[in-house]
């Protein structure tokens, strides 16, 4: 019955969110909690943290331009709340043709194609490329296919903005996205610095983290609306229908190439490096702004980057502006998670929106925009001298010795030599890095939405279920902590609609029940594979935000584990004394296995490490501890890698030979009400990532050898699960990114060979861990960070 009560008030607020009032008595739970919470407001919701300034470090002269500076705030604007305001007319009649006078009235920067294939097919890269080193005879057999392989090739340079066609597509995107989404918010303040970036006379390049195939599109309607120049979208879609692919290229969109399946197959082209390279560079020499999206898994679009740097350095513009974009959904829509497109892809889509299933909200930040060149050229941006995974933590997983965990990890996966071969290694590594920042910067722009923190209090904090007034009091806590961290929000009003709506999204995975004898509503996430994934998709951007704090709390828990088991195990101790030293060597020994995106190219690890440490201190979960003479230090040492128990008071019993020095900090873990409380919500963060290399590890002899690297990341989700299903829980680690997590891992620690063959890369187990003891010590080494 109370789940009955519950799905109507869901459904009246889905109707209509901002209008909702409770009007019969099965929403009196709502007004009681309403009446509960007003006081409980976070006094932080008032302000907005400053989000989207570029890098002190490496960009400190774009920092003090002040492009995005304190001025007054202008607030959001909804772009899809279109009315007679916005035009120059008043009227009956302008109010119900407003939004095509609207976009009417838009500026539309012209980019005619002009000569742009000839200039291309001249350029000096093309001509060197097209030389083969054959002989004469074999030219006369060759050149043929090569000039219609050219000539299909040429066809994206004739990629241009036809003003007419823009206006209308805008004009049907903002009837669409009214209908997709309850409002797609935009700050005014930081719209007002993109227009005085454009001052500066450099083009534009807005990147953002590769999350739906409409990314790109919410961009060039946000510029569009707002009078600035749309940009040129790559957009590596392999697209069948000719009459499509001609709409998009009049609309600027850069596709693959005819009769290319995917964005690897055209990157292994000789041909389509040489032509995209001068493509770019002539496009940026015009003027055109450029839109790139990085896939943060693989780093997939980072070669574009590197074009756009190519343009600086050959001299065709002399300097780019780039401008890192966040782009927040409430629910991403499903059927634009992977960049295809076509006639069966739209009509499912405009089922959808019959159905009203797509009605969140979006939330758009860009970021201050910073020189390509001064990044470059400032030094602080780069990841040369990094060495292989398993050079940093093998020696550390099977020897038990910490000498090389101090070193870099080396990236260069994400810019293999096969891509671009044209480019000079110090080339290379500079696009890596600039990579690398884009994604950390981007990620670190977008805003948390209100279905990320229930979701994330949901599934790693209240997994059996959590009445409503506790979701409500631990929303209040988490928004806090997620504003003091310097990350903004996505949404705004009372906690009482900002539940309501948060649900109403998350309805189909989720469970309801009453709690006797007041019948509250208690929520639960639904034990289903579906589900915990969605769920956890949508706790990704909050791992971000506290990165620093999960990598500390997962550290503390690989000690609390080692107290343990020296110890004989038994029920966890808390009041332990944790050296610095020890904790901050465990921090970047599980710091190596992020993936990229968490870490700036400009910080080391291990100052990634010494920040892990302090903010465990700012957190409230560590508190710092003068050990006294005569207490018990718990001293794990470097070289024999295990606990050993020593009283201070006398230096003369324990020599140098078989003892190190205690650590001049020394930590303990503090006694709050939410600790450790506190420090099991932290590990749960992690815990996904880790408990999918656990079990990919542990099924790793069921893999075929050799395996291509596409059906190795198969056998792996299928692997992750059957084991998910096997133990019937869990299954937020099953995803497919997970799997692709793992097989990346797993050979960058040299778990498995590559063997580069016939044009494919085939896995191979590698002979150290067919050997069943190493592979327990490093499956032992990931289960030290999940607090069980």
């Amino acid at each position: 019955m109370v789940e009955q009560k519950f799905t109507r008030i869901m459904d009246a607020v889905s109707e209509n969110p901002s209008s909702f009032q409770p009007k019969r008595p099965a929403l009196s739970w709502g007004v009681k909690i309403k009446r509960k919470l007003k006081s409980a407001a976070p006094f932080l919701g008032r302000f907005r943290p400053l989000v989207g300034q570029c890098c002190h470090q490496c960009t400190p002269e774009s920092l003090g331009l002040k492009l995005l500076c304190n001025t007054p705030p202008l607030g959001f604007q909804n772009l899809t709340c279109v009315n007679e305001t916005h035009t120059g007319y008043r009227g009956w009649l302008v109010r119900r043709v407003c939004c095509l006078l609207f976009v009417w009235g838009c500026e539309v920067h012209p980019s005619p194609a002009g000569d742009r294939r000839h200039r291309v097919h001249g350029s000096e890269r093309v001509r060197q490329t097209l030389v083969p080193a054959c002989s004469p005879e074999m030219m006369e057999l060759v050149m043929p296919e090569v000039r219609g392989h050219l000539s299909r090739l040429l066809a994206l340079t004739q990629t241009f903005i036809s003003p007419c066609l823009l206006r209308l597509v805008s004009w049907m995107l903002l009837k669409v996205f009214s209908l997709m989404f309850c409002s797609v918010q935009v700050n005014r303040n930081q719209l007002a610095a993109l227009h005085r970036a454009t001052q500066l006379k450099s083009p534009l390049v807005y990147v953002c983290v590769r999350q739906s195939g409409i990314d790109h599109t919410l961009i060039c309607l946000t510029l569009f609306c707002h009078n600035l120049r749309v940009p040129y979208t790559i957009y590596p879609a392999h697209i069948r229908q000719s009459w499509l692919r001609s709409i998009l290229q009049r609309l600027g969109v850069i596709l693959l190439p005819e009769g290319i399946e995917s964005e690897r197959d055209a990157e292994m082209d000789s041909l389509y490096s040489p032509v995209m390279t001068s493509f770019t560079g002539e496009l940026l020499r015009e003027g055109a702004s450029l839109s790139v999206g990085i896939c943060a898994s693989g780093g997939q679009g980072g070669q574009w980057l590197a074009r756009v740097h190519q343009a600086i350095s050959d001299g065709l513009v002399p300097d780019v502006s780039i401008v890192p974009v966040g782009i927040s959904y409430d629910c991403l829509p499903r059927y634009f998670t992977r960049p295809q497109a076509g006639v069966m892809s739209a009509l499912r889509f405009a089922i959808s929106l019959l159905k009203g299933d797509h009605r969140g909200s979006v939330r758009i930040h860009f970021a201050q925009a910073f020189s390509l060149k001064e990044m470059c050229e400032s030094g602080k941006c780069r990841v040369d001298g990094g060495r292989p995974l398993q050079d940093l933590l093998l020696t550390a997983i099977l020897q038990d010795r910490m000498d090389s965990i101090f070193s870099q990890k080396d990236v260069s996966w994400l810019l293999p030599p096969a891509v671009m071969p044209e480019l000079s290694p110090a080339a290379r590594q500079q696009t890596i890095a600039l990579t690398l920042h884009l994604m950390y910067s981007s990620t670190t722009t977008m805003a948390v939405m209100s279905t990320s923190l229930v979701s994330c209090l949901l599934l790693h904090k209240h997994r059996k279920g959590v009445r409503l007034s506790v979701l409500c009091r631990d929303i209040c806590w988490l928004l806090e902590e997620v504003l003091f961290r310097n990350t903004d929000v996505g949404y705004g009003g009372s906690l009482v609609g900002l539940v309501l709506h948060a649900l109403s999204l998350l309805r189909p995975y989720l469970l309801l029940a009453a709690a006797p004898p007041t019948g509250e509503p208690i929520i639960a996430p639904r034990p289903d594979p579906d589900s915990l994934l969605i769920l956890s998709q949508h706790c990704d951007l909050l791992t971000h935000v506290f990165i620093h704090e999960a990598v500390g709390a997962c550290a503390v828990s690989a000690m609390l584990s080692e107290v343990i088991g020296c110890g004989g195990g038994g029920d966890p101790e808390f009041n332990v004394v944790l050296g610095q030293e020890e904790l901050t060597e465990k921090s970047l020994q599980l710091t190596h296995l992020l993936s990229p995106g968490f870490i700036p190219p400009c910080q080391t690890a291990h100052g990634f490490a010494l920040d892990v440490v302090d903010s465990m201190v700012r957190c409230g979960v560590l508190v710092m501890e003068e050990v006294q003479k005569d207490t018990p230090v718990c001293d794990f040492m470097k070289r024999q890698g295990v606990l050993s128990w020593a009283v201070s008071d006398n230096p003369d019993q324990s020599s140098d030979s078989d003892c190190e020095e205690p650590d001049a900090r020394s930590y303990k873990l503090s006694q709050p009400s939410q600790c450790p409380e506190l420090l099991f919500f932290l590990c749960s963060l992690l815990s996904v990532r880790l408990r999918a290399l656990c079990w990919a590890l542990e099924s790793l002899h069921y893999l075929p050898s050799p395996i291509t690297e596409r059906d190795c990341v198969s056998q792996l989700h299928t692997h992750l699960k059957n084991r998910a299903q096997l133990d019937k829980a869990h299954y937020e680690s099953s995803s497919i990114d997970l799997a692709r997590l793992v097989l990346r891992t797993f050979i960058d620690l040299g778990v498995l060979t590559e063997d580069r063959q016939r044009g494919d890369v085939y896995l191979d187990v590698s002979p150290l861990f067919s050997q069943c003891a190493h592979k327990a010590k490093l499956l032992q080494f990931f289960k030290q960070f999940i607090y069980n």
